[in-house]
């Protein structure tokens, strides 16, 4: 379904924003990238299922509203169903793009023959040492190949199909992408800073919510079950 900002021009970049219970948010959100909508790109709103006014106020605001299977994996693959760019920019929606985000992405593709790719990520809260845990993602992302969905992951929609996109689990979809897109080709990692919020530092407890991340990418490694994760991480049991 188009919003009332639809275009007769065809996208070559797809922003496909996953959304459950946010109309607090979700106006914000989709206001800050309706600039985007003007340089080639079109903005998706993938619904879980919301409960509340979500849906009703992004309609006016994006491009085209899914509502797909409550779960960012769900959600984010019924998005790029739908996606007209040939490059797909999966973006949370506590998280922000910088001013040349989208230039960034088509040339750094464009000049590098890499088939996807992160940003580096600020992240905005309280505490003193989130800036510390910022730079330590970025550098760890950067030496393994791997991205978390904070970093605002984008690919190229034919290679997001070759993989068979995010795979249906319930936690760490950004994690299991990465290693499936690894084996296209390494990542572009961008220098420029996305900001993303730090609601779940600030709200949880700093040390906290450093601590049960570390454990749950642990257990992740280990071969738990993503489903037990994403109740360990707060995520409530999908009925």
């Amino acid at each position: 379904m188009r919003g009332l900002g639809s275009r007769t021009s065809r996208p070559d970049i797809s922003i496909i924003v996953p959304a459950l219970n946010e109309e607090g948010n979700v106006e914000g959100a989709l206001a800050a990238l309706a600039p985007l909508r003007t340089s080639r790109a079109e903005v998706i709103l993938a619904d879980g299922g919301s409960t509340d006014r979500t849906v009703e106020l992004a309609r006016p605001l994006c491009d085209r509203l899914v509502v797909a299977p409550r779960g960012r994996a769900a959600q984010m693959n019924a998005g790029a169903e739908v996606a007209s760019g040939d490059i797909l920019l999966f973006l949370h929606l506590d998280t922000s793009l910088p001013v040349d985000a989208l230039e960034r992405i088509r040339s750094g593709l464009r000049t590098t023959g890499r088939a996807w790719g992160r940003f580096d990520v600020r992240i905005l809260g309280a505490h003193p040492l989130l800036p510390i845990v910022a730079t330590l993602m970025n550098m760890r992302s950067r030496a393994t190949g791997i991205a978390t969905g904070d970093q605002a992951i984008f690919v190229m929609r034919e290679t997001f199909r070759r993989v068979s996109g995010f795979p249906a689990i319930a936690l760490m979809e950004d994690i299991a992408l990465s290693r499936r897109l690894k084996r296209e080709t390494p990542p572009l990692c961008l220098t420029a800073k996305v900001s993303t919020s730090g609601r779940r530092w600030d709200c949880n407890g700093f040390w906290r919510t450093v601590l049960l991340m570390w454990r749950l990418r642990l257990s992740y490694f280990l071969g738990a079950d993503p489903g037990d994760l994403a109740r360990a991480y707060g995520y409530a049991r999908e009925t």
